[in-house]
């Protein structure tokens, strides 16, 4: 099948066009651009995360490029139209690998022919692509802004083995939902569920986003079973639940549906035709990476290495993913980014605080960019 530039049905901001760029480490990359008119302006690169598409940063793209910015946002590996990834849960896991993805976004920064772009800007698991291009390649991302998922180092080995028996054994039976996520059930259980990608996709961004009341986040002691399972369903699951079952319950309601100014329906019927077209299982794939010991052992080499470039973290100030790994938080802060210049946590925003605040995070990140290239 031919795919066009573009998403079926979607209208783009104004001044943001899609195309495909060849040759990005195996694949045909699609993305979304904006301040493409003018040559020689500082080139920004934008990395969204899970559930998402390029089309995350359509907010936030015209904004950067009316600051005078060149802004890219591509389809990453395993999503939308970008094309030439492996789809099969048997297949390449390994080209998932975060340090693939950093050669991803390296060679596409390449095949604009950029020789560098001023800002690497990752959201949730966009973030730690986003933080491991700065640590290898600072000559080429020249500063950084994590927005949703700190990022606290390289691991230096997998998580221990007991915590899934002991969330197991808790009162209330849960596991984590990355290592769900890494199961060779999640992909059936979320694109083939018996609401339809598109509902199941409105219930996931409502319960994390700042509409979902129950959203109240704060630090957890440790990383025990016990303080784990004060985060939501969404975060450490009822054992017996896959992810559709968990996020069910929070559906809004019609009214809450047509209230919802930051994605209306027609905005998010692009997301759930591209994943009901492509399957979830390419994004998926990540956090298999995230999760097996066999691909983690490739960072070992990075494990202490710090980020020295000028970085920044935004997020929602209801995100409960700025707390879902204890401790990390304050890492970033405190150790891993040597120049971290501000972390901003936007009242009454969540976990997709570029969609739910585009105004005042797109002045954030003007505000960072033009702080940095001073």
């Amino acid at each position: 099948m031919t795919l066009d530039a573009g998403y079926s049905g979607a209208r783009l901001p104004q001044g943001v066009r899609a195309r495909f760029v060849t040759g990005v480490n195996g694949m045909v990359m699609h993305l979304l651009e904006a301040g493409y008119e003018t040559p020689g302006r500082p080139a920004v690169l934008l990395l969204h995360g899970f559930p998402e598409l390029a089309y995350s940063w359509r907010k936030i793209l015209p904004r950067l490029a009316d600051a005078g910015f060149h802004a890219v946002a591509p389809d990453q590996r395993g999503y939308g139209r970008t094309t030439g990834w492996d789809p099969r849960y048997d297949g390449d896991v390994a080209s998932y690998r975060a340090l693939n993805l950093v050669r991803d976004a390296s060679e596409l920064v390449s095949a604009l022919g950029l020789r560098s772009v001023a800002a690497v800007i990752g959201h949730d698991f966009g973030a730690p692509v986003a933080a491991y291009c700065a640590v290898t390649r600072p000559d080429l991302f020249r500063s950084l802004v994590l927005m949703s998922a700190p990022f606290g180092g390289a691991p230096a080995g997998p998580v221990p083995e007991s915590i899934h028996a002991e969330l197991a054994a808790l009162p209330r039976p849960r596991k984590h939902y990355q290592w769900y996520y890494s199961t060779r059930e999640a992909e059936h259980d979320m694109h083939d569920c018996p609401e339809g990608v598109h509902a199941f996709l409105r219930a996931y961004y409502h319960v994390k986003s700042g509409d979902w009341r129950d959203n109240k986040p704060y630090p957890l002691k440790g990383w025990a079973a016990a303080e784990l399972a004060r985060l939501p369903g969404y975060y450490i699951m009822d054992l017996r639940r896959d992810m559709a079952q968990t996020v069910r319950p929070g559906m809004p309601s019609a009214a809450e549906i047509a209230a919802c100014r930051w994605l209306p329906e027609a905005e998010l019927a692009i997301y759930a035709a591209e994943f009901s077209r492509t399957g979830f299982q390419g994004a998926l794939q990540w956090y298999r990476c995230a999760t097996g010991a066999e691909h983690i052992a490739e960072l070992k080499p990075l494990v202490g290495r710090r980020i020295g470039v000028p970085a920044a973290f935004i997020a929602g100030a209801s995100d409960w993913g700025v707390h879902q790994v204890p401790g990390v938080f304050e890492r970033m802060r405190s150790t891993v980014c040597e120049r971290m210049t501000a972390c901003h946590l936007l009242e009454g925003a969540g976990h997709w605080v570029q969609q739910e605040n585009p105004e005042e995070t797109s002045r954030l990140l003007v505000d960072f960019l033009k702080s940095s290239a001073a």
